[in-house]
């Protein structure tokens, strides 16, 4: 299965902390992955999640996520 690819505000492992449960809860541990080494850090997650899923996850916690341009 593919993967959908956004852009987030998640700086260190503590803010992927903030969103894990979350994440954890709508698509299980192993569908998502935050890559905190680039300039932008971005989420990967099973495509069947979509962004309109995951912003309330992210902005409960102080954070944002947006579509890839």
């Amino acid at each position: 299965m593919a993967n959908q690819v956004y852009n987030t505000s998640l700086k260190c492992e503590g803010c992927v902390n903030s969103v894990r449960k979350g994440l954890n809860d709508l698509a299980g541990d192993e569908a998502w992955q935050v890559d905190l080494s680039g300039a932008v850090k971005t989420l990967s997650i099973s495509e069947e999640f979509s962004i309109e899923q995951l912003k309330p996850i992210f902005e409960r916690v102080g954070h944002n996520i947006s579509e890839q341009n």
